[in-house]
C-alpha cells in the first residue's frame, strides 16, 4: 500500500511572480535524466485548487512523466501559497497567468520549449483557447470536458443534477424560473445583494447559480459569474486549428454535455488534428462512475489506491497521445 502513494518523479517547488501576484507551485519531473523535458503545464478547472489538486494530479504527472515529459502545475490566487484571489479572474486573466507559466518554463534549461502544450479540464475550455491564439508554439492541447458555452452547460448541468436527484415536474419548472431569473440579473448587472433578494422571494427553498453549481452564492462568486457568464469558446477554438489536440470525454459527465462538446471540437478542428478519446465509465473528473458515486469508496480509493480512481485507460490513452507527438 506504501508504493501506491509514492510516484516515479522529482517534485520540485517553484515560485512564479506574475504582475504583482506571487504564484507558487510544482514542477513534476521524470525520475531520471536532465532533459531538456517536454513539458505539460496543467490549467485548473473551476473552484479553488492548490498544484497538485489535492494530490489528484499525481497520477496523471507519473503517467506524462513515463512518457518523458514534466508537468508544471500552480496554485491558483489565494489557494495555499500562492497570492491574490482566484475569484477576481475572467477567463482572459486565466489565460494570461497560463502564458506566463508557459514563459516561465521556457527560461528554464531542463524544460524543452519547442515540446510545451496545455492540459486543462472543465473551465479550462474556455481558458487555453485564448492562449493557443497568442502563443503559436504550443506544441498540443489535452482537453478534459471542457465545455463550450458557460450558460448552455450551466443549463445541462441543472437538469442533469435534478433528473439525478430525481426531482418532480414543479421543483423542475421552479430551479429553472430561478435560473432564468439569475441570469436576467447578470444582463442587468445587479448586485449580489438584488440577486439574494430575488431568491428569497422565488419559490423553492434553494436556488443553483447561472454556472449550475450547488455552493453558496457569496460576493465574490457573484462577481466572478458576473465577469465570466458569457464564456463561449467556439470563436476562440478556432486559434487551436493546426495544433494537435487530445478530446477526453467521460460517459457519465454530468457538468458537460459532452454530445454538444464533441460536435463543436469535430466542427472547428481539422480531423488530422483532433483525437477524440470516449472512456464511457468516467465521470466529468474521470473518476470511476462506481467509485465517485460511494464517499466511502472515493475516500479509501484516494488513500490506499489513487491511481485506481480514474477509468480504464484514461491515464494510457493520455500517455500514448505524447509519445506519438
Amino acid at each position: 500500500m506504501v508504493w501506491q502513494n509514492n510516484y516515479d518523479l522529482r517534485e520540485e517547488h517553484v515560485t512564479l511572480r506574475h504582475r504583482d501576484t506571487k504564484l507558487d507551485g510544482v514542477l513534476a519531473l521524470p525520475e531520471s535524466g536532465d532533459g531538456p523535458f517536454g513539458l505539460v503545464v496543467f490549467v485548473h478547472g473551476d473552484g479553488p485548487m492548490d498544484a497538485t489538486h489535492d494530490t489528484f494530479y499525481r497520477p496523471i504527472w507519473e503517467s506524462f512523466a513515463r512518457a518523458g515529459y514534466a508537468s508544471l502545475s500552480f496554485s491558483k490566487p489565494g489557494v495555499a501559497g500562492s497570492e491574490g484571489n482566484w475569484l477576481d479572474q475572467s477567463m482572459e486573466d486565466r489565460a494570461d497567468e497560463t502564458l506566463a507559466a508557459v514563459a516561465w518554463a521556457r527560461a528554464r534549461p531542463d524544460i524543452d520549449g519547442r515540446r510545451i502544450g496545455l492540459w486543462g479540464a472543465s473551465q479550462a475550455g474556455w481558458v487555453m483557447p485564448k492562449v493557443a491564439a497568442r502563443d503559436a508554439g504550443l506544441r498540443f492541447v489535452i482537453a478534459v470536458a471542457p465545455a463550450i458555452d458557460w450558460q448552455r452547460q450551466g443549463r445541462y448541468n441543472l437538469l442533469a443534477e435534478l433528473r439525478r436527484d430525481g426531482a418532480s415536474d414543479e421543483e423542475r419548472a421552479a430551479a429553472l424560473h430561478r435560473r432564468e431569473t439569475t441570469l436576467r440579473l447578470l444582463r442587468s448587472g445587479a448586485s449580489v445583494e438584488e440577486y439574494r433578494d430575488a431568491m428569497r422571494n422565488a419559490e423553492g427553498s434553494r436556488s443553483r447559480e447561472a454556472s449550475g453549481s450547488d455552493e453558496g452564492m457569496t460576493a465574490d462568486r457573484w462577481r466572478f459569474i458576473a465577469k465570466n457568464y458569457t464564456s463561449d469558446a467556439t470563436a476562440d477554438l478556432r486559434a487551436m486549428r493546426g495544433t494537435p489536440v487530445l478530446l477526453v470525454l467521460g460517459g457519465h459527465d454530468i457538468n458537460v454535455d459532452i454530445a454538444e462538446t464533441e460536435r463543436a471540437y469535430r466542427a472547428i478542428l481539422p480531423p488530422g488534428t483532433l483525437e477524440v478519446r470516449k472512456f464511457p465509465d468516467a465521470t466529468h473528473s474521470l473518476v470511476r462512475h462506481d467509485i465517485e458515486r460511494s464517499e466511502t469508496a472515493l475516500a479509501l480509493t484516494a488513500l490506499f489506491a489513487p491511481r485506481a480512481l480514474f477509468a480504464d485507460g484514461v491515464l494510457t490513452g493520455q500517455r500514448r497521445f505524447l509519445e506519438r507527438l
